[in-house]
This record gives structure tokens, sequence and C-alpha cells, in this order.
């Protein structure tokens, strides 16, 4: 299953009837899954400490016609509490953002706060075997070797995540601040694996039918670059 197939499940199943989700897409930046979210009828709001990438949203929910669905708010994570009212959202995206918070649990709990009781939570996270995996294909050993034994999962100072996690921390995270998991699907299972400069137009659909069987597969899980997780609240 792709990203944004799992994120409609989440849709259909946070909903008690057939109405339009109020979802909040977190770092949602320029508006990918928001605009797509408010063509299909849904209401959205996106909180994002970016002003450009709000205001590149705001220019696309113009052109798609759904500008009077889609909210922006600058801001981020930790500060929900301040910017959502409690128990109000059907759906929360937080994809992309435990990686670089200051406490991923505080903004967990945040998350948990404003979700109602059948609400539902599409978390993405970056997965740190993968990226082991992925810079030993590339002949970065350096890399590869700090990323396996560094706490956090970094491969460097440079780099621009300050953590990855693995299916098990995660889980931990998630239960350690009210949530359940309901199903874990690996995104990215090849896609990093092959050679540089690859000219893969001509196989775009193969590597698509190949990233939907492992998507599913507890075998690819451990080398999924990133692992999408459908929870929700204790």
């Amino acid at each position: 299953m792709s990203l944004t197939a799992g994120i409609d499940v989440l849709v259909t199943a946070c909903r008690d009837d057939a109405g339009p989700a109020h979802v909040l897409d977190i770092g949602g930046g320029t508006g990918g899954q928001a605009v797509r979210l408010a063509t299909l009828g849904h209401r959205v709001t996106v909180v994002d400490p970016s002003p450009d990438a709000l205001a590149a949203l705001g220019r696309r929910a113009a052109e798609a016609g759904v500008s009077d669905a889609v909210h922006a708010v600058q801001g981020d994570a930790e500060t929900l509490a301040d910017l959502v009212s409690d128990a109000t959202v059907d759906l929360v995206l937080c994809h992309g953002v435990l990686e670089v918070v200051d406490d991923p649990a505080v903004a967990l709990h945040a998350v948990r706060s404003v979700l109602r009781p059948t609400g539902r939570l599409s978390l993405l996270v970056a997965q740190r075997h993968a990226a082991v995996l992925a810079h030993v294909s590339h002949g970065q050993l350096r890399r590869a070797a700090h990323l396996a034994f560094d706490p956090d999962g970094r491969w460097g100072d440079d780099d621009p995540l300050r953590r990855r996690f693995d299916i098990a921390q995660v889980r931990e995270l998630l239960s350690g601040n009210g949530f359940a998991v309901e199903e874990v699907e690996g995104i990215r299972v090849f896609a990093d694996l092959l050679p540089r400069g690859l000219d893969d137009r001509d196989q775009g659909d193969l590597l698509a039918r190949l990233e939907a069987h492992a998507s599913g597969s507890d075998a690819f899980l451990d080398v999924a670059a990133q692992l999408h997780l459908h929870c929700v609240p204790a």
C-alpha cells in the first residue's frame, strides 16, 4: 500500500459517518497531502513553522479551488496546544516530524490531546536500519557505521535529521504517549537501494509494483526507508 492509499484508509476509519473529516497536517509544508484531501471534501488545517511554505500552500489551495477548506497556521508540533483545540481533530498527519523536533514525546502528547476519541494518527518516520543498508550499498561505509552505532541513528554532525527510529523504538514511544499501533507499512523499501544514476524512467511501474508488494510484508519492514504507522488513541 502506498502512503497516499494508507492515508485514505485512515480517513475512512476515523469517521463515524460519511461526512467530511477534520484533518490536521503537522509540518505539512506546501500542502501536497492537504490540498489532495481538501479536494476530496475534507477540512484540513496545516501547521508549519515556515511562512514561505504556508504561502505556497495558499497558492496551491487557490489553484485547486479549495481555499475555503484549507487553513494555514504558523507553528509546530510542540505548540499545538496553543493552536488547535483539544479533541477536535479526526486525523493527524505527522510525517517526518518526530525526526526533527526537540522532544518526540512532547510532540506526541500534544497530538494525542487534539484527537477525538475516534481519531487516528498517520505517523511517518525515518528508519535507522534502512539508512545503514542504503549507505553500505552506495559504498559510504563511514556514514553507515556512524548510523549503526550512534544512539540517535545519525550519520554525523551534518545530518539534517536529529534522530531515526527502528520499529521497536517507535512502538515504545507511541505506547508511552497514549497510542496503540493498528498497522505498520514499509515505505520506500527498494527505491533508496537503486544504483545511483540509474535511469529508471522505463522501470517506474515495475518499481511501484515491487514497493506495493513489500509495503505490507513484515519481512521487508526492517529495510524500508520509512515506516508508516496507523495509530489510534489508547
